[in-house]
């Protein structure tokens, strides 16, 4: 924890009723709190003095859904999202094997969903050899291997793709052909976000348990607060020591602690495994003409109570408009406390009982920006109930932002642009009722925060401008506990 003392700061109002004073104020923080707000406030000796020269003052900014480990390898794979059908893919395969022969090709971000046909093992193997070559989709629900591949990673010889549980699994032994994310990389993609104004994130990844966030914190990623997740083959662990969502994982420091249970009930869209209750337009998969759930519904109501009965919150991964009937279910039948994840696909109804049981919507509003033309394509008949931001606020859900970083780039004011714009080109705004205004989508990407108060944490950013008017004001300082992570 540290102290500081902001000079002449203009005061964002975040919530409705809060009223900033008229002229810039001081701002006291001591022991990672805010311990006062006026003007003229001394300064006491020995703490450290930034002047914000009239500039604004906010609470930090939250990514409420990042995998970390997968967005701090990013830059060290190959950037696949502009392919477009598998003979590009193909022969960006090859030119990479051929440019390198016998290093690993590990690939992210195509989207096949809209593709002429769908890549297969025999593709990818006339041209690498005995080169591993793994290429995730940009939805992260699937990967388009090669037999060398196959091998490494334990898995049955195929023709197509490794979906879903079957992938999130494999993915774990993807070290043993290519490099892990470490702290290093952790680090420099902590600073990426400090310089983006983010003081705190939830973290999802796959890989990994709570003794690797502790190793990693010792060894400089204590940067921002995180709230670090388990999935239900870390849930016995967690029980067994004793943790609740809020725990600090490690003694005297409440910025590392305990998350939610994660639970990925269906698919995605990309993959066209998000359940839904009609079956999907375009494209449809034979077995799943609507998708399926990943969990039967008793399997999910005992995961969540487990859960709630050992005081952790749950978030649930429910893309399509099925899976987020069936969670709010099993949330009625427990009493489980936490959040439903994209919610991207909702009926009315839905929607109204999700604000009804106190849950959290935490949406990624950039998703809308890569999905449209393919909802336009798969969801066809229901393209009007897709990322229904609209609905969520008007029936007065808690709405948190965020990511899914790597799926999009771990980027709160992305979120926040696409949320109130919706759009990410010249086109019109696509389904404008269900866009926020800017002070509203602000609102829910400060993890709840209330304007700058007396007692709040000390995790605050210094914008050059109103972040409710502006889009991606600068970012001139982001503090965390009190400690100051970035500077411009």
């Amino acid at each position: 924890m540290s102290d500081l003392l902001l000079r002449h700061a203009r005061l964002v109002p975040v919530r409705a009723g809060d009223v900033a004073p008229a002229e810039p104020v001081d701002v006291l923080l001591r022991e990672g709190t805010v311990h006062a707000v006026g003007s003229g406030l001394s300064r006491p000796a020995g703490i450290e003095e930034y002047d914000a020269a009239g500039r604004w003052l906010a609470p930090g900014l939250w990514d409420h859904h990042v995998h970390l480990g997968q967005w701090s390898l990013a830059t060290q794979r190959t950037d696949t999202s502009h392919t477009r059908s598998p003979e590009e893919m193909v022969a960006l395969v090859a030119e990479l094997v051929a440019g390198d022969p016998g290093t690993p090709v590990i690939g992210w971000g195509h989207r096949p969903a809209t593709w002429p046909r769908q890549g297969t093992v025999s593709d990818l193997d006339a041209v690498s050899g005995i080169t591993p070559v793994v290429l995730v989709s940009g939805d992260c629900h699937h990967a388009w291997l090669n037999s060398a591949a196959l091998a490494a990673l334990e898995l049955a010889p195929r023709e197509g793709v490794v979906t879903e549980t079957e992938w999130f699994d494999a993915y774990a032994l993807l070290a043993r052909i290519t490099a892990d994310s470490g702290a290093e990389d952790y680090q420099a993609a902590l600073l990426r976000a400090a310089s983006l104004g983010v003081v705190g994130l939830v973290d999802f990844e796959f890989v990994g348990d709570l003794d690797s966030w502790r190793e990693r914190w010792h060894d400089g990623c204590d940067l921002l607060r995180v709230r670090t997740a388990t999935y239900a083959d870390g849930l016995e662990a967690v029980i067994a020591e004793g943790l609740r969502s809020g725990d600090p994982l490690l003694p005297g420091d409440d910025r590392l602690v305990m998350g939610p249970l994660k639970i990925i009930s269906d698919g995605s869209l990309n993959t066209r495994t998000a359940w839904c209750h009609d079956h999907y337009t375009h494209g449809a998969l034979p077995q799943h003409p609507a998708g399926a759930p990943n969990l039967s519904g008793h399997e999910l109501t005992g995961l969540l109570a487990r859960a709630h009965a050992h005081g952790l919150e749950v978030a649930t991964h429910a893309i399509g408009d099925a899976a987020l009937a069936q969670a709010l279910h099993s949330y009625t039948l427990t009493g489980a406390r936490g959040s439903i994840e994209h919610v991207q696909l909702a009926r009315r109804e839905e929607v109204t009982r999700l604000a009804q049981l106190g849950l959290r919507a935490s949406v990624q509003p950039h998703h809308l920006v890569d999905d449209r033309d393919l909802i336009e394509l798969t969801w066809a008949d229901r393209a009007e109930r897709a990322f229904p931001f609209g609905w969520l606020r008007d029936a007065g859900a808690w709405l948190h932002l965020g990511s899914d970083a790597p799926v999009s780039p771990l980027d709160p004011w992305l979120a926040i642009d696409a949320a109130v714009r919706r759009t990410g080109d010249e086109r019109p705004a696509w389904h404008p009722e269900h866009a926020l205004t800017r002070p509203e989508a602000f609102a829910a990407s400060v993890d709840g925060r209330r304007m700058v108060e007396v007692d709040a944490p000390g995790d605050l950013v210094v914008l050059d401008e109103d972040p409710r008017t502006h889009a991606a004001p600068p970012v001139l300082l982001t503090v965390v506990a009190g400690r100051v992570v970035h500077r411009a």
